[in-house]
């Protein structure tokens, strides 16, 4: 069925070959990427699905990446289990949503939420640039989380 436009694949610009299916794919393999090396505690490759620059915020904190080791380091260890993110690419930047769902290895307990990402292009392929966490809580409240174990030199 012809809808008259550019592909689905397009961008706002109309451009399916900077933001066609091969950049999807890209993006999802990126994002694959982070729930396997953080799951795994593989904090050298956690460090390689961002950009230089890139930043994660949860607990009420952003933390740049050379933060991650210790954050990781202090966290509760288990299986990160993400869905299929909604990506809408302009070009060499996107921004992107990814349901999750944390199972603690202990317990078994588990955390839900979401992920609300940017995206860069970079010469090493899609990075993520930022990534904030959304937790869902049993009373249906979405909030960035509690402050977490790790504490910031200075704190």
């Amino acid at each position: 069925m012809s809808t008259g436009g550019t592909s689905t694949g397009s961008t706002s610009t109309g451009s399916t070959a900077r933001g066609g299916v091969e950049d999807h794919v890209e993006i999802q393999q990126l994002l694959a990427r982070y729930a396997v090396t953080i799951t795994r505690g593989d904090i050298d490759g956690l460090l390689g699905v961002f950009t230089p620059d890139g930043t994660y915020s949860a607990f009420g904190d952003t933390y740049r990446l050379d933060e991650f080791p210790e954050l990781v380091e202090a966290a509760p260890k288990g299986l990160f289990l993400t869905g299929t993110a909604a990506v809408e690419i302009d070009g060499d930047t996107a921004t992107g949503t990814q349901p999750l769902c944390f199972v603690d290895h202990s317990t078994h307990e588990m955390r839900i939420g979401y992920y609300n990402d940017t995206y860069a292009r970079t010469g090493d392929g899609w990075r993520l640039r930022t990534r904030a966490m959304t937790f869902i809580r049993r009373s249906g409240a979405h909030d960035s989380g509690r402050p977490h174990a790790h504490r910031r030199a200075g704190a």
